[in-house]
């Protein structure tokens, strides 16, 4: 009802499609009549519906089925459900509006409870520098917090690395968490490091001192005014990641959670949406194969006007026009104001590695698309079972799900994945080896 009364028309995309770069692996579908020939199953229909806007649809939504070749967790399945949404003539602002009161009157309806809007808008670079995440629990506290400038004369050996690479210094305060034990410290430590930070420096907070782990190493005014930034008393303790700055971010983020699953700081009966805004246009590295720029959300997504001198300078700190709904640490929604520029769309395959030729053969349809003039357009999809699952109160998707997938690909019912009879495979010219 809230898509219809907001004036967009539901139209079915294909489920066989051509296999298109989309940030994960296809599962592919052999043609019996095109022998060598593969079908994708659609990641999501992101093509297609920008053609929608370029052929006149001015509002597209659909209950899509999606496909991903992924490796799983428990907000992850390889099949899941989006509510498909593109609009044409809207910038950024338009696509959160709609997206926001349509999530205000689920949450209202369901579970009778009033979302305050607008849903807060938060940079990218404001959520990795305060949370350490790109969809971060803001529910609790224990915010991240930038201290590389007070160690900018350190002969700590460890911070005087990290900053001398170019890298960065975040702490944050875990109130009370001077009673860990060391055998717990380690724990915390082991956990940072499979978020690749090298170690983790830790701070027991007395009443006029900062002990143990390497407070040895420190100044005596390093740590006073480390203690000063952190707002940290007796009591607590300080957890420290020196290393590159997006490791660093991250390893604290997911410490962050770490500790707040352990010592129960989530409120279960609050919700906590927020829309992170401004994310990059690439992912923070090159491609190690490559050595081209990997796209942060998909190679049709817009740059920010004001970023696209970037894309001939310093294309890794350029700024896309996309956007995410988080809540409670869950994306619930992703999407993007979209290329509609030929000349734009193949400059950005050209700087992710596609030749012109290449890029003629994978989207010259789109390309040719974009000669007959495309409006300015754009969208998000909100996930249908990550909604389901925030309503009911779960952390599993596959409490959600009806015959879900188990976390190695497989239906235990049906016990699909299964192998396939002979004669199919000769049919479609298949040779298992």
């Amino acid at each position: 009802d809230f898509f219809a009364e907001n004036n967009f028309v539901e139209i079915e995309t294909p489920m066989m499609v051509r296999a298109t770069p989309e940030g994960a692996r296809d599962y592919l579908v052999p043609s019996r009549v095109h022998p060598g020939s593969f079908y994708a199953l659609p990641q999501s229909p992101q093509i297609y519906k920008q053609l929608l806007m370029v052929a006149g649809f001015d509002r597209y939504v659909q209950i899509a089925k999606c496909m991903r070749d992924e490796d799983l967790r428990a907000d992850r399945q390889p099949e899941f459900t989006q509510i498909d949404l593109e609009m044409s003539f809207v910038d950024q602002e338009d696509v959160l509006q709609l997206v926001e009161q349509y999530i205000a009157r689920v949450w209202k309806e369901i579970k009778g409870v009033d979302i305050a809007l607008p849903i807060v808008r938060m940079p990218y670079r404001e959520s990795m520098r305060r949370y350490g995440s790109d969809k971060p629990d803001t529910r609790f506290e224990m915010e991240l917090v930038d201290v590389g400038d007070l160690f900018g004369a350190t002969e700590f050996t460890v911070f005087k690395g990290a900053l001398a690479s170019g890298g960065a210094i975040a702490a944050i305060a875990f109130k009370g968490g001077a009673a860990y034990s060391r055998k717990l410290i380690d724990e915390l430590t082991e956990h940072v490091k499979r978020y690749h930070a090298k170690g983790l420096v830790w701070l027991k907070v007395t009443a006029d001192d900062l002990e143990g782990g390497s407070a040895k190493f420190l100044s005596a005014d390093e740590k006073r005014t480390l203690r000063e930034r952190m707002d940290a008393v007796e009591g607590d303790m300080l957890l420290l990641v020196a290393d590159e700055t997006y490791v660093t971010q991250t390893a604290l983020g997911q410490l962050r959670l770490e500790i707040a699953r352990r010592e129960n700081l989530i409120p279960k009966d609050v919700d906590a949406p927020l829309f992170i805004v401004d994310f990059p246009m690439f992912e923070p590295h090159l491609n190690a194969e490559t050595g081209q720029p990997v796209p942060a959300h998909h190679p049709f997504t817009s740059v920010k006007p004001e970023d696209i001198g970037l894309l001939d300078t310093d294309p890794l700190n350029a700024r896309a026009n996309a956007y995410d709904l988080v809540i409670n640490g869950y994306e619930l929604a992703s999407g993007s104001i979209r290329i509609h520029e030929r000349e734009m769309q193949q400059k950005i395959f050209g700087l992710i590695g596609l030749s012109d030729e290449e890029a003629r053969k994978k989207f010259g349809f789109l390309l040719d698309a974009f000669r007959y003039g495309a409006p300015p357009h754009g969208g998000i999809a909100p996930g249908l079972d990550r909604i389901v699952m925030i309503l009911a109160g779960t952390d599993n998707i596959r409490d959600v799900i009806a015959f879900p997938k188990t976390a190695s690909a497989s239906s235990l019912m049906d016990e699909a994945p299964s192998p396939a009879d002979a004669k199919a495979l000769e049919a479609l010219h298949i040779r298992v080896v």
